[in-house]
């Protein structure tokens, strides 16, 4: 089987994938003199016992350990302010962000602040904030738990204001981690609420870029072979789960990240604003949303529709098919269809439609969304 040993890849960053990688981590730390990383994740990872195995493991090959686990699960500035803090008071050398995106995230933030101490939002990717990233950055690895934003893989990290809950974006190619241990076996114990919502927002991630109006050739390519994996792989990876389910969606969970690069759309819009206004979780967010959103984009577009329903082996090769396939995955794995399921309610839909239209994401959607139609899908969904 080819998942139950250690490869590696590169694109760019180098990939450590396979059942074990995980185990590599000491010998890569000390291999690089890296002798006290700080380590960030998330409360609930910071508590399972492969999270202790891992940190037993460092230990006891004399690397010095600093763990930093104090942020939210939507993250926000003051949790990167508080990581820094931790990095300046304990003396750290490195940074190892464990977890799904929202530790990874965060880490990659810290990352950017150690030696750009101007205010956070001032790096804002949105405003052009990109060019002060201009600095040397500490040695980042990552390990994703999760199989959902990619952000292992990443170069970029969307962190909320405090108070106003808008979401910033931080980038820049300094930003990627040096390396990857991507080790399915970590992801074995999710429940399945996790694997459903994170495996649909690797599913969002591949459709939209796919869908995104920006030219990557070489993204399409890698979305349409992430949807077939998740095809083949994220039912199983919730109901019944096995090394092969959990190895595909952990590729197809990088392969997304990958190709947005590209660009999101409409889905994620209208999922920002239910993290930022209710905290919903952003992957159970976009999983309510997506067929939605896929249907709102269909016309105009069949050809592209008719490429994923190919991806999807559907027997009719429309737009409709792929909305009708994304209502019945979810039904499978224990999503619900409705926007009232997930106690968004008729008065905040009006909020909900305003920061919608003011999210990033949208703009690059293959068609133009107004705040009405924000409103009109909204309303549609809940």
């Amino acid at each position: 089987m080819i998942f139950d040993k250690v490869h590696q890849f590169n694109f760019p960053t180098t990939i450590r994938f396979g059942a074990g990688a995980v185990k590599e981590l000491p010998a890569y730390l000390r291999q690089n003199n890296l002798k006290a990383p700080l380590i960030v994740t998330d409360p609930t990872i910071a508590q399972l016992p492969f999270f202790k195995n891992i940190i037993d493991d460092l230990k006891s090959n004399s690397i010095s350990v600093e763990v930093f686990s104090d942020i939210h699960k939507n993250p926000v500035k003051s949790d990167v302010y508080k990581g820094t803090d931790a990095w300046d008071n304990t003396k750290r050398d490195s940074i190892v962000g464990i977890g799904g995106g929202a530790a990874l995230d965060v880490a990659r933030s810290i990352v950017l602040r150690i030696n750009h101490r101007e205010d956070l939002f001032k790096y804002d990717d949105l405003i052009g904030g990109d060019i002060y990233v201009t600095n040397e950055v500490p040695h980042f690895v990552t390990v994703p738990t999760t199989s959902g934003t990619g952000s292992e893989v990443g170069r970029s990290a969307v962190i909320s204001d405090d108070m106003t809950h808008q979401k910033k974006i931080l980038f820049s190619p300094k930003l990627l981690a040096k390396i990857v241990f991507a080790d399915p076996l970590l992801t074995m114990e999710l429940p399945p609420f996790i694997t459903a919502a994170t495996g649909m927002d690797a599913l969002t991630h591949n459709m939209e870029a796919f869908l995104a109006k920006n030219y990557h050739p070489i993204c399409d390519g890698i979305a349409l072979e992430g949807i077939s994996l998740i095809k083949d792989s994220l039912e199983k990876a919730t109901n019944k789960p096995d090394l092969e389910s959990r190895s595909q969606m952990l590729l197809a969970s990088m392969m997304g990240a990958i190709a947005f690069q590209k660009g999101l759309g409409v889905v994620h819009s209208l999922a920002h604003p239910l993290s930022a206004l209710l905290d919903t979780h952003h992957g159970l967010a976009n999983a309510v949303n997506i067929p939605y959103g896929m249907k709102f984009n269909i016309a105009g577009f069949e050809d592209k529709f008719r490429r994923i329903a190919r991806a999807l082996e559907l027997k009719e090769e429309t737009g409709d098919a792929v909305v009708k396939y994304l209502f019945d995955l979810n039904s499978k794995i224990s999503i619900p269809h409705r926007l009232r399921d997930i106690q968004v309610k008729e008065e905040h839909l009006e909020t909900l439609a305003d920061l919608a239209f003011a999210d990033f994401a949208h703009p690059n959607n293959p068609k133009p969304v107004s705040r009405k139609d924000f409103r009109g899908l909204y309303g549609e969904a809940l």
